[in-house]
């Protein structure tokens, strides 16, 4: 396979240091880089900015690019994606992590939302960075593999009834129900 894993993916955050200061201090992530130019090497447009790396324990990062004289969303979120779409989801090893980090972020001042229960596939917790980016932590909850080929196999349904549809009024054709995600055994 040419990809390997994920190296990082980025958003623009509304201030570097304060970015910083969140993800080492709130979620334990190593700052492993900082860079800045004055133009995109890419593109050789003017914008001076800064590239900021979080390290994950399986190498991966985030990154972020504060660039203050560029227009456009401010907190770094596109303004026309609703704002629980747009997110960082980091995995945790069990639910007794997650559930303990929903309790120091909390005690941390910040407010999350959750434990949620998405198809008994994985569970959440979310909350905000300072630039107004959503964050989920999630663990993993299936581990039965023939559950988990089950959910590989029905992914080509799902999606044929969303392009047929594009609502989830039929959805009881690869669910078996009206709601929820009840399968048939």
């Amino acid at each position: 396979m040419l990809c390997k894993k994920l190296h990082h993916a980025a958003f623009r955050c509304r201030d570097a240091r304060e970015t910083v200061e969140f993800y080492t201090n709130m979620l334990g992530l190593r700052f492993t880089h900082a860079m800045g130019e004055d133009h995109v090497p890419s593109t050789g447009k003017y914008s001076p900015h800064v590239h900021i790396f979080f390290e994950m324990e399986d190498g991966s990062h985030i990154a972020f690019f504060e660039c203050p004289l560029d227009e456009g969303e401010v907190s770094g979120r596109d303004p026309k994606t609703p704002g629980w779409i747009q997110h960082f989801a980091f995995e945790v090893a069990d639910m007794e992590i997650l559930l303990q980090a929903k309790a120091d972020l909390e005690a941390k001042g910040l407010k999350v939302i959750g434990p949620t229960n998405h198809d008994d596939f994985i569970e959440s917790i979310y909350f905000f960075d300072p630039s107004g980016h959503r964050l989920e932590l999630t663990v993993r909850t299936c581990h039965d593999p023939k559950r988990l080929q089950s959910f590989v196999d029905e992914a080509p349904e799902v999606l044929a009834l969303w392009d047929q549809t594009h609502d989830w009024s039929q959805r009881e054709k690869v669910f078996g129900t009206q709601s929820g995600y009840t399968r048939s055994e």
